[in-house]
């Protein structure tokens, strides 16, 4: 039963002490979602998801060479994008942004959103003037209802002096951390990929000692690992890694679709969960995978992994998402928490629910009380 937009109890369908009942017929209720990481500004780049085929620089290369793109077609993607979370059950958003551009379009939507804006550049001297701009950008954003927090693109984008002045200003909030082979050759030992693109960016030149450690361990080096940090990713991480992340209570955001589409494998779920690692699930944008509903992600993960509990992997789709996003009235079916839930409906007779909502043929929607 709902008043007031709170759970006050929940029990067998006849069992509620007061009318009006609204029946949704045969079908699964649940927490709203929750989508720890996207971006929605990079939702006009749907053409670019097959491009994982030829690599992951490649791709990342494609994404560069898309800022070009009109403001008004990001914006519009955005917008469209934003919609498509709202219809699929979705509640709160971690959306990771460069510009900053749609902030009035979250303010306005109803989505629980949480904004990170993104900060990268390789060349120390290079760390003030762009710590000077997120400042400023985080000035300009305390006019809108959506709170905004420093985050950093990746450890092999971001240098050590810039690392420093984000961890000054109490951040970063979040970071992309042991995505690919690319990163994690460069640290280890500088080369791979990831150099050549460095250099096609005009930044061959910067003075960089690898530090022949893991992406995760380098990170733990800086400082940055701390607890409540979502750490996007993690692939290619060991098991010294997951250890780690679980000590320093990192929480882990897995795009499992994201890394697949890209060629980069799957992420080492039940390794990390034996560790005690705290997962949740996000998307990535529109440019690595095929929608914004993590529940798509939740089902890639009970394929992979059959041996998980099913109800887990919900749960990571779900309440874990609200809690590394600092929504804990979000997340779960018990009273007091708010009534954001989502419905997707079944044939009569349904005796799995939790099977049904991992099967990949769940269609959920929002619902509001």
């Amino acid at each position: 039963m709902v008043e007031g937009g709170r759970i006050v109890s929940v029990g067998r369908f006849g069992s509620a002490p007061r009318e009006p009942v609204e029946d949704l017929g045969d079908g699964v209720l649940l927490p709203a979602l929750v989508n720890a990481h996207t971006h929605l500004e990079l939702s006009h780049l749907g053409h670019l998801r097959t491009l994982g085929e030829q690599g992951f620089v490649t791709w990342i290369e494609a994404v560069v060479a898309a800022r070009g793109t009109p403001p008004e077609e990001i914006r519009a993607r955005a917008s469209g994008a934003i919609a498509g979370l709202l219809a699929s059950g979705t509640a709160a958003v971690g959306d990771t942004s460069n510009t900053l551009a749609h902030l009035d379009l979250l303010d306005a939507c109803g989505l629980e959103a949480s904004v990170f804006l993104e900060v990268l550049g390789w060349d120390p001297a290079q760390a003030d003037e762009i710590l000077g701009w997120a400042d400023r950008r985080l000035t300009e954003s305390k006019g809108h209802q959506t709170r905004v927090r420093l985050a950093a693109h990746g450890p092999h984008s971001v240098s050590p002096r810039l690392f420093e002045g984000l961890r000054a200003r109490g951040g970063p909030a979040s970071v992309h951390l042991a995505e690919s082979v690319a990163e994690t050759r460069f640290l280890a030992s500088g080369d791979g990929e990831w150099p050549g693109f460095l250099a096609r960016r005009g930044l061959a030149g910067i003075g960089f000692e690898p530090p022949a450690r893991s992406p995760v361990q380098y990170l733990d080096s800086l400082g940055v690992l701390a607890p409540g940090l979502l750490a996007v990713h993690c692939v290619q991480t060991t098991a010294d890694d997951w250890d780690l992340l679980a000590r320093r209570g990192v929480r882990v955001v897995l795009c499992p679709r994201s890394n697949r589409n890209l060629g980069l494998g799957l992420p080492p779920v039940t390794g990390l969960l034996a560790a005690g690692a705290r997962l949740c699930l996000g998307t990535d944008s529109l440019g690595s995978a095929e929608s914004l509903n993590v529940l798509d992600d939740a089902a890639l993960l009970h394929r992979a992994f059959p041996d998980l509990d099913p109800a887990l992997l919900v749960g990571m789709a779900t309440a874990a998402g609200a809690e590394a996003l600092g929504r804990s009235d979000l997340g779960t079916l018990e009273p007091g928490k708010r009534a954001v839930l989502a419905f997707a409906a079944a044939a009569p007779g349904l005796r799995d629910p939790l099977g049904f909502l991992l099967s990949g043929e769940a269609m959920t929607v929002g619902v509001r009380p």
